[in-house]
């Protein structure tokens, strides 16, 4: 099988994806949308999901099409190794990842509603409805990622001839998705956790109203927050992750790490996989049903029904694959073992977030003792669940360098993400039941109604915590696969030279470059953090305001002003997400430009290859443990409210209550702001540093093109060539000296022996005379 034939096995599978995205968003539209104040509400949240992503994406165009501009400068520039067409591939990236956002967005934001009129009918219908608005953001994700990764790769291949070349061009669509995503995350969860906070700190901690009560001025843009930070900034990281993986395997492949450089198999097989993922993604949707009255444990089961058979399917598929591929089985080992570490990361990230099992019981047992004690024990909870994570990225990694070397690492990685399709629609479910259980309390409807959706809305918490470990997880396969290419590609292990392995683990630039990567992820959490409480103090003191100065809220005899608490956390948001982003780009760029600059000079000395390097290792340990301690920890935070919320230990409106809303409190921007941004930021570093290496490794990028240094070059060799002349043709009149030497020696030595012939033949002829 040829790369063209696999490109377009991929093609179709993206197109039935997309079809399949389509026919589910038109199943959610065709539900009834509930009675007039139901669509009222789901209408306010449209327009400030809409009023939001309009301003981030025109923000965002701007930053894209700068990064175009310089791409296609370098591009032209002699020397630089960049392809013209990594450009373009910048560009539809960033496009794709875009168009994803959007559409899980709309969707997500239409599909509320109709969740809410669902689950007045029955808790299967309501699962239903919320769980396919989840799948047309899951499977648009898969769908246009792998359709560009398939058609650039057949284009580029075709275009620029050799495969190696056409995979570094092919990095520019994983850098175009990484550059939405970073902005998408965290500018929506800025958004999100402002109104969020904000609204919880007033609303319950102060005035003691209920969350998404309608007094509350907050809670639309708190409803509005959940699309914007779960469903588009979700959708747009692991657009990110997913279209990485296979790019990064498919670089491996080409550069011959691992496999056969010319292995042309090796290059189609992440393709392969990942379009069998999609068709068994479609497939498995249909696994998840439920019926009244179930439990939480039996909602869990449903949703655990789809994705470990998609996992099993797939597994089955890799196997067939490999045969079909005639590759080697340990390519299979590889692909299943980052397959199995997915659903592992799943599963502990599940334990220690989900309110039926013993962390977060504990947790929740905990606020008896006060808001201090819920924030201890929620850190000691977070660093603890950081423990399996990493054991199971550590064997994952052990197992598939052992099988295929750093190829091994990115199939992993497309194994982890294979089932993305499914995996991702539990995950954007969750904003989906959130906003339903918030339309049904607004709405004021029925108690059954509203016990149903607060179950989907459990579930969808449980599945949001899962979702954001699963995608901490990938993250981190996908950006050791990113970095291996990135690696790679600098040729570093290609020298001549025998390397001692004691002289690159002690060098400084590599040492500093690990301090520096380490810090980044604190950095850049501790901007985000101190954004989202900026942004809140901004709706805290809003909220408060109109409380006073608007008669009738409490009484619910006047509506508050909603728009304007949208609009705050519009504006904090879109102005205070660019510097984050910002720092994420220019750290591998600004290292890239000094290496360059620096060869042949004395700032080589304090920084090389080697201190991009140290940036990715560093970076990749210190944010991976970092994301996982905050995700986890905010989860089990809301989740332990919530179970309080239930009944336990007071139920609502108790001291154990008030303690946990604080730890829910801190916990927001770890769960859905800092800890999620960190997966782009590795990401982000890992796809620029590989974008740019064709630049870093070509020394001649770092020559100034200077005549005079030509002409004295040029002249150079002319003399050194006149000298070798010299010396040859001294050579030459040696070697002739000394054979006419030689022959001289020999006519005299002749003339001797004749001269003593004469001597002694005279007297014999004498005396026989």
């Amino acid at each position: 099988m040829d790369v063209t034939l696999a490109g377009g096995i991929g093609v179709v599978a993206s197109l039935i994806g997309l079809a399949f995205a389509i026919y589910q968003g038109n199943f959610v539209l065709s539900q009834p949308a509930g009675n007039e104040t139901m669509q009222r509400i789901a209408k306010a949240i449209q327009r400030g999901a809409q009023a939001f992503l309009r301003r981030e994406y025109t923000a965002v165009t701007v930053f894209v099409i700068v990064v175009a501009i310089i791409l296609f400068i370098l591009s032209n520039v002699a020397g630089s190794g960049i392809s013209s067409w990594t450009a373009l591939a910048f560009l539809l990236g960033a496009l794709a990842s875009g168009i994803a956002g959007y559409v899980g967005m709309y969707i997500a934001v239409r599909a509320n509603v109709r969740t809410t009129q669902a689950a007045s009918e029955s808790l299967n219908k309501g699962l239903r409805v919320a769980f396919s608005g989840g799948t047309v953001m899951g499977t648009t994700v898969v769908s246009l990622a792998l359709l560009g990764v398939s058609v650039l790769f057949v284009l580029f291949l075709n275009q620029l001839g050799d495969a190696a070349t056409a995979a570094s061009a092919l990095a520019g669509f994983g850098f175009g998705g990484t550059s939405i995503a970073i902005f998408a995350r965290v500018g929506g969860g800025i958004y999100t956790k402002a109104a969020d906070v904000g609204a919880d700190l007033v609303g319950k901690t102060e005035a003691g109203i209920p969350e998404d009560d309608p007094r509350n001025p907050a809670t639309i843009a708190d409803n509005v927050g959940d699309n914007v930070g779960d469903v588009a900034g979700m959708g747009s990281d692991l657009f990110e992750s997913y279209a990485s993986s296979i790019i990064a395997a498919i670089s491996l492949a080409t550069l011959g790490a691992g496999v056969a450089s010319d292995s042309v198999s090796a290059q189609i097989f992440p393709l392969l996989v990942a379009a069998s993922g999609v068709i068994i993604g479609i497939l498995a949707t249909f696994l998840v049903q439920t019926q009244e009255g179930a439990t939480q444990e039996m909602l869990l089961g449903s949703l655990r029904r789809g994705t470990y058979s998609a996992s099993v399917a797939v597994a089955v598929v890799v196997v067939l694959l490999t045969m079909l591929l005639e590759l080697p089985f340990e390519i299979a080992i590889a692909t299943i073992s980052g397959l199995a570490g997915g659903v592992a990361i799943g599963y502990f990230t599940e334990y220690f977030t989900a309110a039926s099992y013993g962390p977060t019981k504990a947790l929740s047992q905990s606020a008896e003792g006060g808001a201090g004690i819920v924030i201890i024990r929620g850190l000691a909870l977070g660093m603890m669940s950081t423990l399996a994570p990493v054991i199971i990225v550590v064997l994952v990694t052990l197992i598939a360098t052992w099988a295929t070397g750093l190829y091994g690492v990115a199939v992993a990685a497309v194994g982890m993400l294979a089932t993305l399709g499914i995996t991702l629609a539990t995950d954007a479910y969750g904003p989906v039941a959130d906003n339903a259980g918030g339309i049904a309390e607004m709405s004021d409807l029925p108690d059954e109604v509203r016990d149903r959706t607060d179950a989907l809305d459990s579930l969808g918490n449980t599945t949001a915590a899962t979702g954001k470990g699963f995608a901490i997880g990938s993250a981190a396969m996908t950006a050791l696969a990113l970095s291996a290419a990135f690696i790679t590609a600098l040729g570093l292990d290609a020298g001549g030279e025998a390397v001692v392995i004691s002289e690159i683990l002690l060098s400084p630039t590599l040492i500093t470059g690990l301090f520096i990567g380490a810090l980044l992820p604190y950095i850049f959490s501790a901007l985000t953090m101190v954004a989202v409480g900026n942004a809140a103090q901004d709706i805290v003191m809003e909220v408060r305001r109109q409380f006073k100065e608007i008669p009738g809220i409490m009484e619910g005899k006047n509506d508050p002003d909603y728009e304007t608490c949208v609009a705050i956390s519009t504006n904090s948001a879109i102005r205070q997400m660019l510097l984050p982003g910002i720092i994420a780009v220019a750290v591998p760029v600004v290292l890239a430009i000094l290496t360059v600059v620096g060869r042949g000079n004395a700032l080589s000395h304090f920084v090389d290859e080697y201190t991009l390097v140290g940036v990715l290792m560093g970076s990749l340990v210190s944010a991976f443990m970092l994301a996982v301690m905050m995700a986890n920890a905010g989860g089990a935070w809301d989740n332990a409210k919530k179970y309080i919320e239930s009944g336990q230990f007071g139920g609502k409106g108790s001291d154990a209550h008030k303690a946990a809303v604080v730890g829910d409190t801190v916990g927001d921007p770890f769960k859905d702001t800092s800890g999620p941004s960190l997966n782009i930021l590795l990401k982000l570093l890992a796809i620029v540093s590989l974008v740019i290496a064709p630049m870093i490794a070509n020394p001649t990028a770092a020559a100034p093109l200077d005549t005079t240094t030509d002409t004295a070059i040029e002249q150079t060799i002319d003399e050194t060539a006149t000298v070798e002349e010299e010396v040859v043709a001294t050579d030459t009149a040696e070697e002739v000296t000394e054979e006419v030497t030689e022959e001289a020696a020999e006519d005299e030595a002749a003339a001797e022996a004749t001269e003593d012939a004469d001597v002694d033949v005279t007297p014999e002829a004498t005396e026989e005379g």
